[in-house]
C-alpha cells in the first residue's frame, strides 16, 4: 500500500512546526482538511492518490518541549507544474488542530534522474564484466551504451512540449525534425540540437524558434516529408534543407548517412526556387506567352491589373483596392499587382476562381489553393 509508487517522478520532503503537541492523524487530517477543494477536482488529494498519481503521504515527526517539529514525503507522478501547486498549497496550511502550524518545502528529489544514474552505474559494471569476458567486444558494446545513454537525455522543450536534443535552447543552430523517433536516432549518433514537429500542423514552439535560430529543415525522403517541408516554408523561417536519401526517413539512417545528408543541406531559398521551377514548368502554358512584359510594366507602379483567359486587361486599378475589384469582377482569369499576396487576396480569388496571382512578394500565406499558381515578380523574371 505505502511507499513510492512504480511510477513516481518525484519524492517531495515538507518541513513542519506546529506550536503544540500532535500526532501521526492529525497532520494527515490538516494536510487532506486544509487543502480541499484550494486547486479544484481535479488536483484534489483525495482525488490524487485514489487515482495513483499521489502515493501514501508518509508522515514523521518528534514531540520535545510542548512542540511538534518533523516532516512528510509526498511521491508525486504528477508533471512540474502540478507538483509545484500541490507543494504550494500545503505551504498554506496554518493549522494543526487548535495549534498554530507551518509547513515548507524542503527538497525535490527527481526520482528518474537517480534512476538514470543507476541505469548508467549498472551498465558501466556490465561493460566491465564483458571486457573482462572478451576483450575484442569491449569497444563495440561501449559505443551501444553511449548511443543508448545520449538517448536519455531526449527532453520536452516550450509550450507545445516537444520532444528535443539538451542543447536546443543554448545552440545557435537547431534541426527540426518530423517525429520524437527522429530526435532519438539524432541524439545516438552525437547530435543534440534536434526538435520534433511531432504532428500534421507546425506547432507555435517552432515557429519562435525559427526566429532567432539558424534552422535546418531535416525531413524523410518521401512524399509526406516534402509536404510536411512545403508547409515549414510558408509559416518559419526556415535558413536551410536537408532530406534524408528516397524512401528513408531520417529516424533509420546511419550515423554516415545523418553526416552526408546535413554535410549537402541547400539554402532554402535556393530549395524554394527549385521547387518553383519545377512547378511553373508545368503550368507554364497557363500563363500569357508575353507575362514577363506585362510583369516588368508593374514594378514600382504600386498597381493591379485584372486579366482574362486570353490575357487581355479587364480592369486596372490600385493596390489599395485590388481586393474590392475582384469581388466585383466575374470572369478574372489572372493578377498583377505590384504589392504583397495576402492571405486575404488569395481567399478572394479563390472565391473567383482566378488561376494565377503574381505579386512582388509573398506575405504570412498559410492556405494555397491547389487551383491557384502563386508567383512572385523574381518568380516569373528569372525563369521566362
Amino acid at each position: 500500500m505505502g511507499g513510492v509508487p512504480i511510477t513516481a517522478k518525484y519524492n517531495v520532503t515538507m518541513g513542519f512546526e506546529v506550536d503544540g503537541i500532535v500526532e501521526k492523524p492529525d497532520i494527515i487530517g490538516a494536510i487532506f482538511g486544509q487543502t480541499e477543494g484550494l486547486l479544484g477536482e481535479e488536483l484534489d488529494l483525495r482525488e490524487l492518490q485514489r487515482t495513483g498519481r499521489i502515493s501514501r503521504i508518509e508522515v514523521k515527526l518528534n514531540n520535545e518541549g510542548g512542540k511538534t517539529i518533523g516532516e512528510i514525503i509526498i511521491p508525486s507522478s504528477l508533471d512540474k507544474a502540478e507538483t509545484a501547486l500541490i507543494i504550494a498549497a500545503i505551504e498554506t496550511i496554518d493549522k494543526v488542530g487548535p495549534c498554530t502550524a507551518k509547513f515548507y518545502l524542503k527538497s525535490i528529489e527527481d526520482l528518474r534522474e537517480k534512476k538514470r544514474e543507476q541505469i548508467i552505474e549498472r551498465a558501466k559494471e556490465i561493460l566491465d564484466k564483458w571486457k573482462k569476458e572478451k576483450e575484442v567486444d569491449t569497444q563495440e558494446i561501449l559505443e551501444k551504451i553511449i548511443k543508448e545513454v545520449r538517448a536519455l537525455d531526449i527532453i520536452k522543450f516550450g509550450e507545445d512540449q516537444l520532444p528535443a536534443g539538451p542543447n536546443v535552447a543554448v545552440d545557435d543552430t537547431i534541426i527540426i525534425v518530423e517525429g520524437r523517433a527522429d530526435v532519438i536516432n539524432l541524439l545516438k549518433h552525437g547530435y543534440k540540437n534536434a526538435i520534433a514537429i511531432e504532428g500534421a500542423s507546425i506547432p507555435k514552439t517552432i515557429i519562435e524558434l525559427s526566429k532567432t535560430k539558424t534552422t535546418i529543415a531535416f525531413v524523410d525522403g518521401d512524399r509526406a516529408g516534402e509536404l510536411i517541408l512545403k508547409e515549414l516554408l510558408q509559416v518559419a523561417d526556415i535558413d536551410y534543407i536537408a532530406q534524408a536519401p528516397p524512401g528513408k526517413e531520417v529516424e533509420e539512417l546511419t550515423a554516415k548517412e545523418i553526416s552526408k545528408c546535413l554535410s549537402n543541406i541547400i539554402p532554402a531559398k535556393e530549395y524554394f526556387e527549385q521547387q518553383t521551377r519545377k512547378h511553373v514548368e508545368k503550368i507554364k502554358v497557363a500563363l500569357p506567352e508575353n507575362i514577363e512584359e506585362k510583369v516588368k510594366e508593374h514594378i514600382g507602379t504600386l498597381k493591379a491589373t485584372l486579366y482574362d483567359e486570353k490575357g487581355e486587361k479587364i480592369k486596372e486599378t490600385s493596390v489599395r483596392d485590388l481586393i474590392f475589384e475582384i469581388q466585383q469582377q466575374n470572369k478574372v482569369y489572372g493578377i498583377i499587382f505590384d504589392g504583397v499576396i495576402t492571405q486575404r487576396i488569395i481567399d478572394t480569388a479563390g472565391e473567383k476562381d482566378v488561376k494565377y496571382i503574381i505579386g512582388a512578394r509573398i506575405g504570412s500565406v498559410v492556405r494555397r489553393p491547389p487551383s491557384i499558381t502563386i508567383l512572385t515578380f523574381d518568380d516569373v523574371i528569372s525563369l521566362t
